[in-house]
């Protein structure tokens, strides 16, 4: 038989789950915007009782923009189905109390996001689901922090800020033949970069707000895997009600059109940003996987296809110097966020660790000269020389 020819990855992103052959007759999947499908009538209602009618009810149970982006989604990260959710909040609270009971144990990394934390030290832990933080990349730590009653491990890779890398294949070694289900939040690295699922991960999640929507105008979340555990998901999503609105759905589907467009950009750009920002004389120390000096530049090389738009840099250590830099910046914006086509730069002691002391933040290693570039597609030349009249 003859073997089908893979389809490329622009391809796949412009037409990959779309209604193309709409009752409209729309190149463009329709924003369905209701809250409720009508009946034509009661047999209609019996049909989906038994669930012999491949049609939607209500938009908190779905609808299909939303089914044409999750359709897209699973293509792009090679999964067998996807989960979209409005926040990628939600898309990580959703899944883990879908698949955690009472009693349950959950391994998670040191360096992943400070939400994720949160949630599962704090919320987690109120439904007797214990939970125990490891050294992100100690596998020794990660292998002994294993219970009888471990059921997930949650990580991130790339991390924020530092940008660390998860050896993929060694952790698989680790978890293979027990049992736990192996959840990768891949927000940072994007399908484009890095496909976990095909190093075994079972679970990995999005924030789509960032890369995958890459326009900073809509918010989402996504969870892919396998039908078997993205029905349980699914199901859960409907009593939670985290979901995707049709707008937003819409928003997401057309930039995903030119995610991969997208995406050469961002690293192109990101790694001329850290090449100069590590030879300038006022910056200390970068941190970004594409540069010889990374901890984990061996392993980003190994598994992942670019290194994205990401650089975290330090500058002398003092808030007020990082502030001062920050505000003499004319075309990169101040801004939390990451992935859009704007250049976005934030100081995390400030912006993301301002609830805790400073004690506590330094201790996480969020130093006060610490800054992290979310690069854009603006020309790599006039970001540079933003950059540059800042710090001069």
């Amino acid at each position: 038989m003859k073997k089908k020819k893979k389809t490329g990855f622009s391809t796949m992103a412009v037409h990959s789950g779309e209604i193309r052959y709409n009752e409209y007759g729309s190149i463009t999947t329709p924003i369905v915007q209701t809250s409720t499908f009508i009946f034509k009538n009661t047999k209609e209602i019996k049909e989906l009782a038994k669930k012999t009618a491949g049609r939607f009810e209500y938009g908190r149970y779905g609808h299909p923009t939303q089914i044409a982006a999750e359709g897209k989604l699973a293509d792009l990260e090679g999964a067998e189905d996807a989960v979209l959710f409005s926040s990628g909040m939600s898309a990580i609270t959703t899944t883990l109390f879908s698949l955690l009971h009472a009693g349950d144990h959950i391994i998670i990394t040191d360096d992943a996001y400070k939400r994720t934390l949160d949630f599962c030290l704090t919320c987690l832990e109120r439904f007797n689901i214990e939970c125990t933080v490891v050294k992100m990349c100690d596998y020794d730590a990660i292998e002994k922090a294993i219970k009888p009653n471990t059921k997930v491990f949650f990580s991130e890779s790339p991390t924020n800020p530092y940008l660390n890398i998860m050896d993929l294949e060694r952790l698989m070694r680790i978890f293979k033949g027990k049992g736990i289900l192996v959840i990768s939040d891949s927000t940072f690295a994007t399908p484009y970069n890095q496909r976990p699922l095909e190093y075994g991960i079972d679970i990995v999640i999005h924030s789509a707000t960032k890369y995958l929507g890459g326009h900073n105008d809509l918010l989402s979340g996504v969870m892919l895997a396998k039908k078997k555990l993205t029905d349980p998901v699914r199901e859960y999503l409907k009593i939670t009600g985290g979901v995707i609105d049709p707008h937003s759905s819409y928003l997401l589907i057309r930039g995903l059109k030119t995610f991969e467009l997208r995406m050469q950009r961002h690293n192109e750009s990101g790694q001329k940003v850290a090449e100069f920002l590590e030879r300038h004389p006022k910056v200390k120390k970068v941190y970004y996987p594409g540069l010889r000096s990374h901890q984990h530049h061996n392993i980003a090389k190994k598994q992942m296809k670019g290194f994205g738009g990401v650089v975290t840099f330090e500058v002398e250590d003092n808030i007020a110097c990082a502030l001062n830099f920050m505000s003499r910046l004319k075309i990169i914006c101040i801004g939390p966020s990451l992935g859009g086509v704007e250049s976005l730069i934030t100081h995390p002691a400030t912006v993301s660790y301002y609830s805790i002391s400073r004690k506590e933040r330094l201790a996480l290693g969020i130093k006060d000269g610490l800054i992290r570039f979310a690069v854009g597609v603006e020309n790599v030349e006039d970001i540079i020389d933003d950059i540059n009249q800042a710090l001069r």
